[in-house]
Order: C-alpha cells, then structure tokens, then sequence
C-alpha cells in the first residue's frame, strides 16, 4: 500500500485567499484542515501580497502538502480587479513552487462540475456537497469551502495529469 498523498487547494484572492487540505489514501478521501488568509484592504498593495504569502507559508509549514492546486483565474469586466486577482494568484502558485510542490491549475467550471455535477454551480451548491464529500469539514467561508472544493478535484484528475507527465 502507497504512502497518503496530502493535498493543498487554493482559492487565491486578494481580500481572501482560501485554502483547504485533503489527504488521499487508495480511493478514500479525507479533511485535514482549511481556513483563510485575509488581508487588511487598507494595506498597500505589496504588503498585501505579503500577507498572502506568509501565510501560505505557515500552511506549507504546517501542513506539508505533497501537492497544491490553484484555481485559475477567469477574466471580469474590471481589468483592474482582474490585474490584482493574478498577482494574488501568481503569489498562491510560488509559495508551493519553491517549497518543492508541485501546483496544478484548474478552471472554475470544471472544479464545479467535479463537485456538483455541473460547471456553473454556485458557491451553496459547493459548500453543501464540499460537505457530503468530506462530512468532517466545516469550512468557516465560502474561500476555505471552494479551496477544498479545488484540492477534491485535484485528487480526482491527479492521475490523468500523471500519465500525460510519464507520456510526454
């Protein structure tokens, strides 16, 4: 039998960054841990990204993922929102990346589809079946709720991403 494969997703924002930890072991999915990093928005927006970074840090340190998954960003009618969201993100996939970890990305839609069964789910369709999924978790906000969300369909596609490493 193979070692439990730790898994860390991300739901990177600039006001809230969640983050949620599932172990696989065979087929059997388990809840570690999730939460969120918040920043002050009346912080500069360097010490912001700061703030997401040390604390994806201390998750890294405490948790000690063998992988991570970040949700990709999807593009809005605000540039700027948009612009600020993908440094956010950019901060959730090096923080893992220079721990060693590798990061997958997926798209929102197919995070909800992997959890709801369809790809334009909303956030308490997520939330509910984020908790039949993993009946342990409680996730304090809607964040912590899509970063699990991220890391089950990890641990769902991880496979597929292995044999098309090992062919390539």
């Amino acid at each position: 039998m193979t070692r439990p494969i730790r898994i860390l997703g991300i739901d990177p924002g600039l006001r809230r960054t969640g983050w949620g930890v599932v172990e696989i072991a065979g087929n059997r999915l388990g809840f570690i841990g999730c939460g969120s990093v918040t920043t002050n928005d009346r912080d500069a927006l360097a010490a912001r990204l700061l703030a997401i970074y040390d604390g994806l840090l201390r998750i890294l340190d405490q948790y000690r993922p063998d992988e991570a998954a970040v949700e990709a960003t999807f593009v809005n009618k605000d540039a700027t929102a948009t612009l600020k969201l993908g440094q956010a993100r950019g901060i959730a996939m090096v923080v893992p990346a220079k721990a060693g970890v590798p990061v997958a990305e997926y798209a929102p839609n197919l995070v909800k589809k992997s959890i709801v069964g369809v790809g334009h789910g909303d956030k308490a369709q997520v939330r509910m079946m984020v908790g039949v999924l993993l009946p342990k978790a409680n996730p304090p906000t809607d964040d912590a709720a899509d970063a699990l969300a991220i890391a089950v369909t990890h641990a769902h596609h991880r496979q597929s991403l292995i044999l098309k490493a090992a062919v390539s």
